[in-house]
C-alpha cells in the first residue's frame, strides 16, 4: 500500500501585492518515491516548497505531515524541517560558514547532539557527497557543483525523511549532472523520499515515479510521471514535451515500435537500445 508523507489541502498563499502564488492547491507526495514537480515560471513551484518544509504559512488550507497537521510553534518546525530537508537553487543563498565541515555540522549542532554523534553525521554526509577531502576548504572557494553538494550534505546531516530540491541540475556540466543523478539514486535507494522542481521534461520523464503539474497557483495534474508527461493538455501547458517520448511515438508510425519487453522507453539509452532490437 502507498503511503502519503506529505499531503497539501486546499493551500491558498499570497504574497504582499495581491500576487498570489497558490490558490485552493491540493497534492500529495508518496514517502519512498521520486516526485517531479513541474511548472511555468511564477506558477508556484518555489512557494510550494517553502510550504513544505514550514519556510511558509498557509494563509488557508493545510499542510500535513505523515498525516498530521503542521505545528507551526518553534517545536514544531524544527521537527518538521529536521524530517524535511530543502535544497535552494543557488548554493550561495544556503552556505553560510567559513568551510565546509563547519557548515554541515551547524544542523546537528542546533539539535543539541552530543560532539561524537555531530562528528558522525558530518563525516557520513561529508563521504555521501564524495566531499571527504574537501571539509576544510572555505566554502567560497568551491566551484558551483562542489557548493551544490555542500548544501546537501549539510541537509543530510539531519537525517530527512524527504529531500526537497528546488532545479537540482540547474548550472551542472552534463558530467556534474551524471554523478550527481547517481547520489540522488542511492539516496533513493536507502529509503529517502525525493521532491525535484524542473523545467527539464526529459529529466522527469527518465527519472521520476510521480509528477504534479501547477498552473497559475492551481493543481493541473497530478500522478504517474511515465502517464502525465504524455499528456497533451500538459505538453501544452509546459511547452514542450519529452524527447524520448516523441521519438517513440514517431518511430512507432514507422513500425518501429519502442515498447521493448512490454515498456515504453524513458531514456535515450532505453530507446537506442529498442531501436537496434528492432527486428532481431
Amino acid at each position: 500500500m502507498t503511503q502519503t508523507i506529505i499531503e497539501l489541502q486546499g493551500v491558498s498563499f499570497t504574497y504582499p501585492g495581491t500576487i498570489t502564488a497558490l490558490d485552493s492547491f491540493s497534492a500529495a507526495v508518496v514517502r519512498g518515491r521520486r516526485t517531479a514537480v513541474l511548472g511555468q515560471n511564477g506558477s508556484g513551484k518555489t512557494t510550494l516548497f517553502s510550504l513544505m518544509n514550514g519556510l511558509q504559512r498557509p494563509q488557508s488550507g493545510a499542510v500535513l505531515f505523515n498525516g498530521e497537521p503542521v505545528r507551526y510553534d518553534r517545536p514544531g518546525l524544527l521537527k518538521l524541517r529536521q524530517a524535511v530537508g530543502m535544497v535552494f537553487q543557488d548554493p550561495d543563498s544556503q552556505l553560510f560558514s567559513a568551510c565546509i565541515y563547519e557548515d554541515i555540522s551547524f544542523g546537528p549542532l542546533n539539535l543539541g547532539l552530543p560532539e561524537a554523534e555531530v562528528r558522525r553525521r558530518v563525516e557520513k554526509a561529508l563521504k555521501q557527497m564524495k566531499l571527504e577531502e574537501l571539509e576544510n576548504r572555505p566554502t567560497h572557494s568551491l566551484s558551483f557543483g562542489q557548493k551544490k553538494r555542500a548544501c546537501i550534505a549539510g541537509v543530510l546531516a539531519m537525517q530527512p525523511e524527504v529531500l526537497v530540491l528546488d532545479e537540482p541540475f540547474a548550472g551542472l556540466d552534463p558530467v556534474m549532472a551524471v554523478e550527481f543523478m547517481a547520489i540522488l539514486d542511492d539516496l533513493h535507494a536507502a529509503g529517502t523520499t525525493l521532491i525535484i522542481a524542473t523545467h527539464d521534461l526529459d529529466l522527469a520523464y527518465a527519472w521520476a515515479d510521480d509528477a504534479i503539474i501547477l498552473q497559475n497557483g492551481r493543481l493541473l495534474a497530478q500522478g504517474s510521471a511515465l502517464e502525465l508527461l504524455t499528456q497533451p493538455q500538459v505538453h501544452t501547458e509546459l511547452g514542450a514535451a519529452p524527447l524520448v517520448a516523441e521519438i517513440s511515438r514517431a518511430l512507432a508510425l514507422t513500425g518501429i515500435r519502442g515498447y521493448d519487453k512490454g515498456y515504453l522507453p524513458r531514456t535515450a539509452a532505453e530507446l537506442v537500445q529498442a531501436m537496434t532490437s528492432h527486428g532481431r
